[in-house]
C-alpha cells in the first residue's frame, strides 16, 4: 500500500537538494538542466566514463570505480557498474554528507552505468536518511530485448531504495510523437528525462513543501 512521504523545508535554506545524473542518459539530463539553470539545487554527475565527465559543464563530478573501469566506462554491463559504485562508496557518502536533505537520481536504464550504479547511490542516500527520488527511463523497443531486460532489473533494484520513483517509458514517446525518427528518438528521451526532473525540482524549491507517493 502506498504511503505519503512529506518533506518540508524553509524556502531560505541553503542548497540541501542534489540532482545526480548517473551514466550517459542521466548525465545528459543533468547537463541540460545545469545549462538551463535551476536555483537552490546542486547538480552532480556520476559516471564510470572519465571522458563524459571531462566534457560536462557540471562542476561537481564523481568518477566511479577508478580501479575497476580505469575511466573507460562500464561497457553496457550493469554488474561492472555496480562494482564500480561499490568501490567508490565512501566517495558517494562524502558527496552526500554536507547537509543534503533530498536527492534526485536520474538515469537511463538498460545500459551499464545508469542501470548498475544508480541503485547503489540510492541505497547510500537512504542509509543516510536522505529523502530519495528516482527518475529513470526504460529503452525503446528497437534497442533490443537485452537492454529492456537489463532496464527492468535496474528499475526493480532502484525501487528498493527510493521514497518515490518515476519511470518514463521511452516507447510511449513514439506513440505521442508520431513523427519521431530513429535519429532524434534518443534526444527526445533525454529531453523528457530532463524536463521531468527539472519540473519536480522546481516545484519543491519554489514551494518548499512536497508530498510524494512512495513506491513501497
Amino acid at each position: 500500500m502506498d504511503e505519503i512521504v512529506q518533506f518540508d523545508f524553509p524556502t531560505d535554506s541553503p542548497k540541501i537538494i542534489k540532482v545526480i545524473g548517473v551514466g550517459g542518459g542521466g548525465g545528459n539530463a543533468v547537463n541540460h538542466m545545469y545549462r538551463e539553470g535551476i536555483h537552490d539545487v546542486t547538480f552532480v554527475l556520476c559516471n564510470t566514463d572519465n571522458q563524459a565527465l571531462a566534457e560536462s559543464p557540471v562542476p561537481v563530478k564523481l568518477q566511479l570505480g577508478r580501479n575497476i573501469t580505469q575511466g573507460l566506462g562500464a561497457g553496457n554491463r550493469p554488474e561492472r557498474a555496480r562494482e564500480a559504485a561499490e568501490e567508490s562508496i565512501e566517495d558517494i557518502r562524502t558527496l552526500l554528507n554536507d547537509g543534503t536533505k533530498m536527492v534526485f537520481i536520474t538515469a537511463g536504464m538498460g545500459g551499464g552505468t545508469g542501470t548498475g550504479a544508480a541503485p547503489v547511490i540510492a541505497r547510500v542516500a537512504k542509509e543516510m536518511d536522505i529523502l530519495t527520488v528516482g527518475i529513470v527511463t526504460i529503452p525503446f523497443i528497437f534497442e533490443g530485448e537485452k537492454k529492456i531486460i537489463q532496464a527492468l532489473d535496474g528499475v526493480e533494484r532502484i525501487a528498493q531504495h527510493v521514497d518515490a520513483l518515476l519511470v518514463i517509458n521511452n516507447e510511449r514517446l513514439r506513440e505521442i510523437y508520431a513523427d519521431l525518427t530513429f535519429m532524434n528518438a534518443f534526444g527526445k528521451a533525454d529531453d523528457t528525462l530532463s524536463i521531468a526532473a527539472k519540473s519536480i525540482a522546481e516545484i519543491i524549491t519554489m514551494r518548499g513543501t512536497v508530498n510524494l507517493t512512495s513506491p513501497m
